[in-house]
């Protein structure tokens, strides 16, 4: 991201008026407000599948009135409505911390003052930082903590304001981390392209402390080294994403399922619905190799159940795992159920998996982003033109003060409930 390029788009009820501003100064035109359709960008993974979906897409804009200064923002279906233009990148993650949200972007880090306006930009000109991909990011403690696209783990030191980066030589298994999380013991588990890591508890700068799980080193029930997503079940049990199903580890021992077992649905139920026909298998080998093993070979389309971009345990337990095309998959650790456009899905590609405040889910997906009522497994879905910057949601974010944060390619929205 050019890091004086970051513009704060306001939604109307009328349109959307337009307002951009350059660390400070007022500029008289926003490059989103001519309401053209814009491809969206190539990202920094390596051949990942989820940015070919989102190269294959296109953003929409409604065309708005321009306005000078001191216009007000409307108030639309869901609420009030502002948008944060980042660029050609893709927000991968968002953590608010207090006045601070923080952006993971394909750009770099974006730290931004809710209450100022201003903003930090940390990439790889930041020491400690090796790569301007940004996978993740969260918090350990009192420290902001970033995976990234080939540059490993960087820890930031709120004390010092320095960056620390982690990487192979210090154990981490591959310098792609995809996901960080603290469990319950103590124990820091990171998802890697080459398998997961534990430091226990979190003791990063002890060489004993590391721990590498790979396909080899687990007898095949981590099945497949690229681990995409990973969450803590109820009673300390772990649960990882791959490439090639789900994974749990757990006392010891490690279990997983694929679609054989009823990960994802079948491609007869979602075939007609799958926007994206590029086979990303086409131009990887790696691909190829996984669509061959996993007996894909003669589907051309964007589709592999058993591949799970996101996921999260909920409240009650139980797993929800979002595919590649297959839907969104639940499994109690016994039964699956999945859910596609045929149940009110917005889409089939499911980006983001995210646990709210109150236990509610909700669903990042390439046509949107949409809450599942548990109870009536009914969905309610939020698009462009209730105010998402992009169709395609891939990051989100509760503040404390009951607004949302949504991530896409290009930007974020930043979404006021409506008070009833």
């Amino acid at each position: 991201m050019n890091a004086r390029t970051i513009g704060l788009l306001l939604v109307v009820a009328v349109g959307i008026a337009v307002f951009s501003y350059k660390l400070g100064q007022h500029e008289t035109q926003s490059p989103v407000a001519s309401g053209i359709n814009r491809g969206v960008g190539e990202d920094l993974a390596r051949d990942d599948q989820e940015d070919q979906a989102a190269r294959a897409a296109t953003v929409q804009l409604r065309q708005g009135n321009m306005t000078g200064e001191g216009g007000k923002a409307g108030v639309v279906a869901h609420g009030k409505v502002a948008q944060f233009e980042i660029g050609s990148r893709n927000v991968k993650g968002i953590y608010v911390d207090g006045k601070y949200i923080w952006f993971a972007t394909s750009g770099g880090v974006i730290r931004y003052d809710n209450t100022t306006d201003n903003y930090d930009v940390f990439n790889n000109k930041t020491p400690g930082i090796l790569s301007n991909g940004i996978f993740h990011i969260s918090k350990l403690d009192d420290r902001i903590v970033v995976g990234t696209y080939g540059g490993g783990l960087s820890i930031l030191n709120p004390a010092t304001k320095e960056w620390r980066n982690y990487n192979i030589p210090q154990g981490l298994a591959d310098q792609f981390v995809y996901d960080v999380h603290k469990a319950k013991n103590g124990d820091v588990w990171v998802a890697t392209w080459s398998g997961v890591n534990r430091i226990r508890q979190g003791a990063f700068d002890d060489p004993k402390s590391w721990e590498t799980f790979t396909v080899e080193s687990t007898q095949g029930g981590l099945p497949n080294p690229w681990v995409y997503k990973l969450d803590e079940g109820r009673d300390g049990e772990m649960w990882f994403a791959t490439e090639a199903g789900l994974a749990r580890f757990k006392d010891g021992t490690w279990q997983n399922w694929q679609h054989k077992q009823g990960l994802g649905a079948p491609l007869e139920k979602v075939k007609a619905a799958i926007q994206f026909t590029n086979d990303p298998a086409k131009a990887s080998k790696h691909h190829a190799q996984q669509k061959a093993e996993q007996g894909l070979q003669g589907v051309d389309v964007a589709y592999n159940p058993n591949y799970i971009i996101s996921l999260v345990v909920d409240n009650d337990g139980i797993v929800w795992c979002g595919t590649w095309g297959g839907g969104l998959a639940r499994f109690d650790g016994n039964t699956w159920e999945n859910f596609t456009t045929q149940e009110g899905l917005p889409g089939n590609h499911i980006f983001m998996l995210y646990k709210d405040d109150k236990g509610e889910l909700w669903i990042g997906t390439s046509q949107g982003l949409t809450r599942m009522d548990r109870a009536s497994r009914k969905f309610s879905t939020l698009t462009t033109a209730d105010g998402l910057y992009a169709e395609n949601v891939f990051s989100m974010a509760n503040a404390s003060d009951g607004t949302v944060w949504v991530g896409s390619f290009g930007g974020v929205a930043h979404i006021t409930p409506k008070v009833n």
